[in-house]
C-alpha cells in the first residue's frame, strides 16, 4: 500500500460524522463527531476509546472538523481531503466554553491556508464532552489534565505524521483561557522537531498570581455550594449573569450568549472543580526552548494579571519575541462592541501568528534547521 493510501485508510473515522453543514465562511464546510459514536460504529478501535475515556473521567469527546474546499466535499473524498493535508488547527476553549466561542476564527485559518484543516473541540465536561460524574476528581479539571486528554484524542484519529512520511506535517495548538494554560502542559517527549506549534491567548496559567487565584477558588466553592444547597439558587441567578459578564468581557454577544449556555447547562460541580482547579493549581510547567510557541496577552484582561503572567514566563525562560500585550479584553480575539478595533486588530494578528509558526514548523522538517 502506498504512503497516500495508507494515511486515507487510517482516517476512515472522518465519515462517520453526526452532522455536516456549510462553515461560517464562503467555500468551507463543517462536520461534527463524537468519539463514542466513532468507536461503536466500528470506525475507531473501541477498547482505546473506551480506555481513553475512562482514564479521562469521561463521558464521551467532541469536536467539529472544519475545512475548505471550492465544492462540497463528498463522504467519499473525506478522507483523502483531510489526510493529504499539511497540517491541523486545534482550538482548545476556556470554561463554561464550547467550540462556538471560536465563531469564524477557524474557518479564517483554513480559508488562508487551504492546505489546514481545523479541529475545534468541546472538552473538559464542557459542551457535547462531559464528564461520567456531576463532581469529578480535582485532578480531572485542571489545564493539565485537559491536555493529557486532547493529546491522547488526537493519536486516537491517526492524523500524525507518520514515522518516515515523506510529506511534511504539523499540528498547531491554539488554546484560550484555561485553553491556553493547558498548551504549557504539552509533553514535548512526544512530538518530533517542528511536528506541533502553540499559540495561547490570554492564558490562565495563575503560577504566580495570587489575587486570581484567590478568586478562582472562592468562585469554585461558591459554585460548588449551589450545586449542593438549592437555597442558594436564588443568589446564583442573580450572580451568574455578573461572572458571566466578566468571564466574557469584551466578546460578541453569541459568545457571551454560549458561556450563559453553557454555565446553565452544565452540572455546577464539574465548574465549581474546574474554577478551583484553576485557583489551587501546584503542577508548574518546566522551563524549555518553547520553540514554536506564541503567547497574546490583553492589557485590561481581569481574569489573567498581566504582570504576574509576564513574571511568569520570564522565569520559564520565553523570549521576548515570543510574546505579545494587545489592547483589549480577556476576549481579546472576539470583536465586540468593547475596544472594537483593537479586537479586530487582534484577530488579525492571532490569524498571522498561526499561519506563520505553521509555516516556520514545515520549514523546521524539511530542513532541519531552528527557527529563529
Amino acid at each position: 500500500m502506498n504512503p497516500v493510501s495508507s494515511a486515507t485508510s487510517a482516517i476512515e473515522w472522518v465519515k462517520g460524522c453526526t452532522e455536516r453543514a456549510d462553515g461560517l465562511l464562503s467555500h468551507t464546510q463543517r462536520a461534527s463527531y463524537s468519539l463514542r459514536e466513532l468507536a461503536g460504529r466500528g470506525l475507531l478501535d473501541r477498547e482505546a476509546v473506551n480506555s481513553f475515556l475512562l482514564d479521562s473521567g469521561l463521558r464521551d469527546y467532541s469536536w467539529h472538523l472544519i475545512w475548505s474546499d471550492e465544492a462540497a466535499t463528498s463522504d467519499a473524498d473525506l478522507p483523502e481531503k483531510i489526510s493529504s493535508a499539511d497540517g491541523y488547527a486545534v482550538f482548545i476553549h476556556g470554561w463554561t466554553g464550547s467550540h462556538a466561542i471560536w465563531e469564524a476564527l477557524p474557518e479564517m485559518v483554513v480559508t488562508s491556508n487551504p492546505r489546514i484543516v481545523a479541529l475545534v473541540v468541546d472538552h473538559n465536561g464542557f459542551g457535547a464532552t462531559q464528564f461520567l460524574h456531576p463532581m469529578p476528581a480535582l485532578a480531572l479539571c485542571g489545564p493539565n489534565a485537559a491536555m493529557r486528554a486532547a493529546e491522547r484524542w488526537f493519536d486516537l484519529l491517526n492524523l500524525r505524521r507518520p514515522l518516515g512520511a515523506l510529506q511534511a506535517k504539523t499540528v498547531n495548538w491554539i488554546g484560550h483561557s484555561m485553553g491556553g494554560a493547558a498548551l504549557f502542559f504539552i509533553d514535548e517527549a512526544r512530538w518530533r522537531l517542528g511536528e506541533m506549534t502553540r499559540t495561547a491567548l490570554a492564558p490562565a496559567l495563575l503560577i504566580h498570581d495570587e489575587t486570581h487565584r484567590t478568586f478562582y477558588t472562592a468562585l469554585g466553592l461558591g459554585i460548588g455550594l449551589v450545586g449542593r444547597i438549592h437555597a442558594l439558587e436564588v443568589i446564583d441567578q442573580v450572580v451568574s449573569p455578573n461572572i458571566l459578564d466578566v468571564l466574557a468581557e469584551g466578546a460578541t454577544a453569541l459568545v457571551k450568549a454560549e458561556h450563559a449556555r453553557i454555565y446553565d447547562t452544565t452540572p455546577k460541580g464539574v465548574t465549581a472543580r474546574t474554577f478551583a482547579a484553576m485557583g489551587t493549581i501546584t503542577d508548574h510547567p518546566q522551563p524549555h526552548r518553547w520553540e514554536l510557541m506564541r503567547v497574546v496577552l490583553a492589557h485590561r484582561d481581569r481574569l489573567v494579571g498581566l504582570t504576574a503572567m509576564i513574571d511568569l514566563l520570564q522565569e520559564l525562560a520565553f523570549d521576548v519575541n515570543q510574546v505579545r500585550v494587545v489592547a483589549g479584553t480577556h476576549y481579546l480575539f472576539s470583536v465586540g462592541s468593547m475596544f472594537q478595533r483593537a479586537h479586530e486588530q487582534n484577530r488579525q494578528i492571532v490569524l498571522k501568528d498561526i499561519l506563520t509558526l505553521h509555516t516556520q514548523a514545515l520549514a523546521y522538517q524539511r530542513t532541519g534547521q531552528r527557527p529563529d
